[in-house]
């Protein structure tokens, strides 16, 4: 999600659509000045002005196609794949579990549960991660694997 509201000068988003996510607020627009499709968090903003404009409309499939082609909140076009190994404590549960629309999911051999989610943004994800501790390792993209462990080894400092 971009917070860009604090630059832009009013006439400057399309609002397409109202959204409820995790208990917050967001407001799926065209953004002119980044020319591009936004998800911009209601309580952040601090004013509105309804302007005697037209605005643009974007069809349905094409914000969908973009605004929920990655995990959460999060949107773009440079979709990778995250996977994730839970450890068979976690499994059973995980496995009954969206995380995505598009998410793949499967048991292996040894009881542990193998998923893939689509991500153009880390952040949310990696949140998710860690709230799961011992019972998840990211297995992919490296760069995510990395992110985790840095995550880890910096909550660990706070215990010596």
């Amino acid at each position: 999600m971009q917070h860009l509201l604090e630059n832009l000068q009013p006439g400057l988003l399309a609002p397409q659509r109202l959204v409820h996510y995790r208990d917050n607020w967001y407001v799926d627009a065209y953004c002119h000045l980044r020319e591009a499709l936004r998800s911009f968090s209601v309580d952040a903003m601090e004013q509105a002005e309804l302007l005697d404009t037209k605005s643009k409309e974007i069809p349905k499939a094409e914000l969908d196609g973009y605004l929920k082609s990655g995990y959460g909140i999060f949107s773009g076009r440079g979709v990778t794949w995250a996977k994730l190994k839970f450890s068979s404590k976690a499994a059973r549960w995980v496995a009954k579990q969206t995380w995505h629309g598009k998410q793949r999911g499967a048991f292996d051999g040894k009881g542990s549960y193998v998923l893939e989610i689509p991500c153009t943004d880390d952040r949310e994800l990696l949140m998710d991660i860690l709230r799961h501790g011992a019972d998840v390792e990211a297995l992919e993209p490296p760069e995510l694997r990395k992110r985790v462990a840095e995550a880890l080894a910096e909550a660990a400092r706070q215990y010596r």
